[in-house]
């Protein structure tokens, strides 16, 4: 018989690795014995899809076999009603529906006098005997082809993990073998297929949503049709998105998920300490947000936890991990697990015993007030005891601090230097220091603070210098571990907190690559549209004789920047307000709210630059206006100038409240955010630290190197699917840096940029005409689809034409797959080069335009 490759395959060996045995092996009275599985405990797990109750979103079998096992006192309180197993189950649904699966979960169910416990906490080191053995008596199951539709009885989610008969996790499974993936096809399932208004798929009934195949995982943690959000659960491989082989050389690139995530202790710790529902509690459970960990934010909690519990105190660690990799959440879920870390065996350096924390106290290092909210709501989530999150400026605060038992301290960059001096000064006490995003500039009056602090280090702090240099002034006690969380390390940082390797190099303890955040889609890559003044002049050049193409008055301001022996703020502020109105708002980049920022060298220049920009506004009637950004003071034309008298925003009706989730602090930031704000200029404020996801457009008049470089061009990166954000929206015209030296500082942080010089405008021409010879469209055919289109047609109108062309590519012109896959990929460069392009150049080729608007053809290579 030849290999079983299909979905029930993998169903199976899943099932199998759970539970011990599978659903196959029973039905044909193989001999299942005592099963081995992950979810055994003293019998194998394994689910009946008859016991699932569709209405309740229950596996009834289980939950009550828990409840009479666990806890026969409780519910013989309650047997004198002959209806008391429906009253459970219902006063259980009414709960769920109003707070989630994971309440009911955490804190218990109360029905008239009886208390009952639905999950029983993993064990800590320091648990009782006890405590192990009730987490024992959790039953963990896994059903397969469980039917949930009460409207389609016949329609079954793939897999369900339970807990005690409370669903945690569905699992749809596709395979590639078959052409089917998890990427598209699955997450398409979960979102067109699968009915999320039955109560398994509503949101809250189950902590997380899967969609898996042999290569990739992919979450969700709300169903919502086609708004439904599916993150990444992979664990990278190769710098990038993906995942790597299974090390013994066995199974499948996913085999980690069942092997290691959905093991009984892995699903019990993430359930204690990982997920969070975050939002007002007042609040209904639908205006919430459920957070379940990305596999490199578990992946690093667990590293370091593993590494402390065995290494001990006065270790560093530096977490290399990009934009878009959650870094907050991590430094959350680390704050919060480091002060239950106990040590793994008797003689960990800085333990005080097996019984007690490794760390007395966590200090979170942090100019974000939104991180210290979120510790304060996780803990408490997470924490018995609740008030053990407090500010401290420093020593004195930091030690009356732990005086009155807080474990957790939130301090900020600026006053690290002094909370060094506590810790040194505190030598009986054990602490573990996480330093949030340490690179962002200081200016101003924080600068010379800062630079007195720390005995002078020139004009321009930045917070990674801070650190660092206070960690050389006062040298480091054995009584403190510190973790670095940044995502542009300097040579000085990754030498400091960086583990050394035996070439006498340093690498970071973890790594979550920008290549693997570009790729899984949480960044966009801002180099693919990186133009240097240079090129950009080029290319305006080659078609400035080509009767294909219309010239504007912006050509000529270009030449006369280029040509004219003065070059001038104001001349380039018209190349790029020009160019911000072509190219942004005319073509309503990001559903027309696309913003640009302007990057200056100076305080100086930046007011002379936004002073150009307000001017050609109001002078063009843009309809929407420019702001600037800096800190202190500046004396420019005989006036002390600030942002604030420059700007003179309108006073808001409604600031909000620092409650808020939503609330922005930073003044200039919330305006910015508003529609009639569409350009922002700057000097060194806001080049780090500032997530604009309406960011898609970047004019750079500042000479910027090395770190400094990937740090400005990454405030475009930031994605933003309810606004279409594409890759192809962004770009950077640099009026000062050379793309080399670009491309160098991004090669560190980033193994695969692609940085060129200008592109040859012909390219397109050729690539067209090779595209036209194929024969797989027709001119009348585009012209047609176009004409519909534009009218805004019913689409069922456009399918016949679209069938025609693929019809042709698939069967009709006797295609090789080879020249097929060719053809295909001559497409995309068309479109990629033509959108890279038209960010520069105002083009009136129509059937250029038309063939954009075709949809790509289906997957060349045919099933087999």
């Amino acid at each position: 018989m030849p290999s079983q490759t299909n979905e029930q395959a993998l169903e199976a060996a899943i099932e199998k690795a759970l539970t011990g045995s599978c659903t196959e092996d029973r039905s044909a009275g193989g001999d299942v014995g005592d099963p081995a599985g992950a979810y055994r405990s003293g019998k194998g797990y394994w689910g009946n899809p008859s016991d699932f109750n569709m209405d309740l979103a229950l596996d009834e079998r289980r939950f009550w076999d828990f409840l009479e096992t666990t806890q026969r006192e409780e519910v013989d309180k309650l047997r004198k009603d002959p209806q008391h197993k429906l009253k459970v189950m219902q006063r259980l649904d009414r709960l769920i529906q109003k707070n989630g699966v994971l309440h009911v979960l955490r804190n218990g169910l109360d029905v008239d006098d009886a208390r009952f416990t639905l999950f029983y906490n993993a064990p800590l080191a320091s648990s009782s005997a006890a405590v192990k053995e009730r987490f024992e008596q959790n039953q963990f199951s896994v059903t397969r082809q469980v039917r949930y539709n009460r409207n389609k009885p016949s329609q079954e989610i793939d897999m369900v993990v339970f807990l005690n008969g409370l669903p945690l996790a569905t699992i749809e499974l596709k395979n590639p073998w078959t052409h089917q993936t998890a990427r598209i096809h699955g997450i398409k399932q979960y979102k067109t297929d699968r009915d999320h208004a039955q109560p398994l798929l509503q949101f809250g009934r189950c902590v997380v949503h899967f969609a898996v195949d042999t290569e990739e995982v992919w979450m969700c943690t709300k169903l919502n049709g086609l708004a439904s959000v599916f993150l990444p659960f992979n664990k990278g491989h190769n710098g990038g998105a993906g995942n790597p082989p299974p090390a013994e050389g066995f199974g499948h690139r996913t085999i980690y998920l069942w092997d290691e995530i959905l093991a009984r202790e892995s699903l019990a710790n993430i359930l204690q300490h990982f997920v969070r529902l975050d939002g007002k509690p007042n609040s209904s459970l639908e205006k919430r947000t459920l957070y379940f960990p990305r596999y490199h934010q578990l992946q690093v909690v667990r590293k370091l936890m593993a590494h402390a519990s065995t290494f001990g105190v006065g270790q560093t660690y530096l977490i290399q991990h990009s934009a878009g990799s959650g870094k907050s959440n991590s430094i959350t879920w680390a704050a919060y697990q480091l002060i239950e870390c106990y040590p793994s065996r008797e003689g960990v350096p800085g333990s005080k015993g097996m019984d007690a924390p490794l760390f007395d106290t966590v200090i979170v290092v942090t100019d974000r007030r939104l991180l210290d909210k979120q510790l304060r709501r996780s803990v408490k989530q997470f924490s018995v005891v609740k008030n053990i999150v407090a500010p401290a400026m420093n020593s004195a605060e930091l030690k009356a601090a732990m005086e009155s038992g807080k474990r957790i301290i939130i301090t900020t960059i600026q006053k690290f230097p002094f909370i060094v001096d506590g810790i040194a000064d505190l030598n009986d006490r054990r602490f573990a220091v996480l330093i949030d995003e340490a690179h962002s500039s200081q200016s101003g009056v924080a600068s010379d603070k800062m630079n007195e602090a720390m005995g002078g280090r020139g004009d321009e702090v930045e917070d990674e210098d801070v650190v660092v240099a206070a960690m050389e002034r006062r040298k480091m006690r054995d009584n403190a571990s510190y973790v670095a969380f940044t995502a542009t390390p300097k040579p000085a940082t990754l030498e400091k907190f960086g583990t050394k390797q035996a070439d006498g190099t340093y690498k970071p303890f973890d790594l979550y690559s920008m290549k693997q955040a570009i790729e899984e889609g949480f960044i966009l890559d801002v180099l693919g549209d990186y133009t240097s003044y240079k090129s950009y002049y080029e290319l305006q050049k080659s078609i400035a004789d080509n009767p294909l193409f219309q010239t504007q008055k912006a050509q000529k301001k270009l030449h006369a920047y280029v040509q004219g022996n003065e070059i001038t703020i104001k001349v380039k502020a018209e190349v790029m307000v020009q160019h911000f109105l072509d190219h942004v708002v005319k073509k309503k980049r990001l559903k027309g709210q696309g913003k640009a920022m302007v990057v200056t060298q100076n305080i100086e220049q930046a007011i002379k630059y936004f002073m150009a920009i307000r001017d050609l506004l109001e002078q063009m009637g843009a309809g929407f206006k420019a702001a600037v950004a800096f800190s202190g003071t500046k004396r420019y034309k005989g006036m002390d100038w600030t942002e604030e008298s420059l700007n003179n925003f309108p006073p808001e009706k409604d600031k909000g409240s620092s409650d808020d989730d939503d609330f922005i602090e930073d003044t200039i930031a919330r305006h910015f955010d508003k529609d009639e704000y569409r350009i922002l200029v700057v000097a060194d404020k806001f080049l780090t630290g500032f997530d604009q996801p309406k960011l898609c457009t970047m004019y750079v008049d500042k000479k910027l190197q090395d770190v400094k470089a990937v740090q400005a061009l990454s405030r475009l990166n930031r994605s933003a699917p309810k606004l279409d954000k594409k890759a192809e929206f962004l770009f950077v015209l640099d009026f000062t840096d050379q793309a080399e030296d670009i491309k160098k500082a991004f090669d560190k942080y980033y193994t695969t940029t692609t940085l060129s010089g200008a592109t040859d405008v012909n390219v397109l021409h050729d690539l067209k005409n090779t595209l036209d010879l194929v024969g797989v469209y027709e001119a009348a055919e585009v012209a047609l689809f176009t004409e519909d289109y534009l009218r805004g047609v019913d689409a069922q109108q456009l399918a016949p034409v679209i069938q025609l062309g693929a019809d042709r590519f698939k069967e009709g012109l006797g295609l090789s797959d080879q020249e097929k896959a060719d053809y295909k990929v001559k497409a995309k460069q068309f479109v990629k080069i033509y959108a890279q392009l038209a960010s520069i150049l105002p083009y009136s080729i129509a059937d250029w335009e038309s063939s954009l608007l075709v949809p790509e053809v289906p997957d060349p290579l045919p099933a087999r």
